[in-house]
């Protein structure tokens, strides 16, 4: 969208690619781009599920699930779906559970699909699984089962706020925003 002219100020995502892609684009202003936030991945259930499985090698996620489904982002295009996915083939578990996915077009949707109770467990990130008390926390996928979740930020370049925006990022890599970032669960990269 913002290679495509939609206006932002500074874009922040938890995939890379992306923002290499406006990088190629020439869509953001290159030195201001920085590796700011790092996440982890977590399984969840709903709050009152009975289930205490750790996610580890070949942990057992299919009878974890049992007769429910799995919520995570669209593997194809989401990217907390898209590490999940990666995790679950390194965990040698995936091929147990992908014809039994609740693919969801963000992870706030995968989410809330487990705290309905309407999927068995979900994979979203460390800090989403903190925003509700609908859901449990699992476990931590480990971390060396995926890529490292890394969110870079940038100014968009053909932003009406550039000195403004550039502003903000910076203050984002500050004590001030380290402490915030951090009590939602974010480790600072930056």
């Amino acid at each position: 969208q913002i290679a495509n002219g939609a206006p932002a100020d500074i874009f922040l995502s938890a995939n890379r690619q992306w923002m290499d892609f406006l990088a190629r684009e020439k869509a953001i202003v290159a030195s201001s781009r920085v590796d700011l936030l790092g996440n982890r991945l977590a399984l969840i259930v709903p709050a009152t599920a009975p289930i205490t499985s750790r996610a580890a090698s070949a942990f057992p996620l299919a009878r974890v699930l049992g007769d429910g489904r799995l919520a995570l982002g669209d593997p194809d295009h989401v990217p907390a779906g898209i590490y999940a996915r990666e995790a679950l083939i390194n965990l040698g578990v995936w091929d147990s559970v992908a014809a039994r996915l609740a693919p969801m077009a963000d992870v706030r949707a995968a989410l809330t699909l487990v705290e309905r109770g309407e999927a068995a467990a979900g994979i979203v990130y460390a800090t989403d699984a903190r925003v509700t008390r609908g859901v449990r926390l699992v476990g931590l996928l480990p971390a060396d089962s995926h890529p490292p979740i890394v969110y870079p930020a940038a100014v968009v370049k053909q932003s009406g706020q550039r000195q403004n925006a550039a502003s903000f990022l910076e203050f984002c890599e500050s004590q001030l925003a380290r402490s915030i970032f951090e009590e939602a669960g974010f480790t600072m990269l930056a």
